[in-house]
């Protein structure tokens, strides 16, 4: 596994907003370990070529480190910290988006016997594997071809295409495959996280959104659980908290307001679950925000 060969690709392509000149694919050098930031997942695989990154989701934690790799198939609200990076020796990583349209196409076109058996019910929509030397080996091949700007539109899909066949195939693919699957029971509870996160604002009943994740109530609670590893309720409010941050940290200083905008009718219990989210009252913690780039690229990377 040629890890020495993909940081020297990242450490010359990394750019402070993560982005490349190859379309969802994306890149990170970090020099000291972050404190815990709370932020979206994104649909993601993210490859760790140096140091090590801790994510927190729900009850759940998972750590990855270089040579592993992670995969989100569902955006969802996380909490990470690179553990291990140092001016000396940064962190490096690399990412690429997952479109559920494009593992759909390759589910398709694989033949009879091609895949692993699918498993019951939803998988974690975050899972973290040893990365094989045939997806490394693609990952730089991907990245040089920076080097080539010529040859990033005809073969750039093509090695994405062979990543994401490495994933559908690899240890992990359940958790991808289930991405491609309309039916599948990932599909459904990303149906109902998709209705939180735009609308988290409004209250909802439990019940509608099984209805509409077309499972029973009782389905629904076990694979959002699985999934997301948290309830519908404790999701929606980790989206509120965080909205709320970004409003607060880009321009409002009413605090009150930004607490109703996102769906607070009570301003002493925002404040309350605002600090107990980030360790600081509403105010103080924008204060402190303001004036810093808020990163826009999944935070996996």
């Amino acid at each position: 596994m040629d890890l020495d060969g993909l940081r020297a690709l990242l450490a010359r392509h990394a750019r402070p907003d993560a982005t490349t000149a190859i379309d969802g694919v994306l890149v990170s050098q970090v020099e000291q370990s972050t404190p815990p930031s709370p932020s979206m997942s994104g649909t993601v695989m993210a490859l760790i070529a140096q140091g090590a990154k801790r994510i927190a989701l729900g009850d759940r934690v998972y750590e990855y480190r270089a040579g592993q790799y992670l995969i989100a198939s569902v955006d969802m609200p996380i909490t990470g910290q690179f553990t291990e990076a140092s001016p000396e020796r940064p962190a490096m990583g690399f990412g690429l988006v997952l479109h559920p349209a494009t593992v759909a196409e390759l589910l398709l076109q694989a033949a009879p016997g091609d895949l692993p058996p699918a498993g019951g019910g939803a998988p974690s929509g975050m899972a973290v594997n040893d990365a094989p030397a045939a997806l490394v080996d693609a990952v730089i091949r991907l990245l040089s071809l920076l080097d080539q700007p010529r040859d990033i539109a005809v073969l750039a899909p093509l090695i994405k295409r062979e990543i994401l066949w490495r994933l559908i195939t690899g240890e992990q693919g359940a958790v991808v495959r289930q991405l491609g699957l309309a039916d599948s029971s990932l599909s459904h509870i990303a149906r109902a996280v998709r209705w939180i996160r735009d609308h988290y604002a409004q209250s909802f009943r439990v019940e509608d959104l099984a209805q509409l994740s077309g499972m029973s109530l009782s389905a629904f609670y076990r694979n959002f659980q699985a999934v997301t590893a948290m309830s519908p309720i404790q999701f929606q409010k980790q989206i509120r908290l965080q909205e709320a941050r970004l409003l607060l940290a880009m321009q409002s200083s009413d605090v009150s307001g930004v607490g109703h905008r996102v769906g607070y009718d009570s301003p002493s219990q925002f404040s309350r679950e605002y600090r107990r989210q980030f360790g600081a009252p509403p105010s103080q913690d924008a204060a402190r925000l303001r004036g810093s780039a808020l990163r826009t690229a999944p935070a996996l990377v």
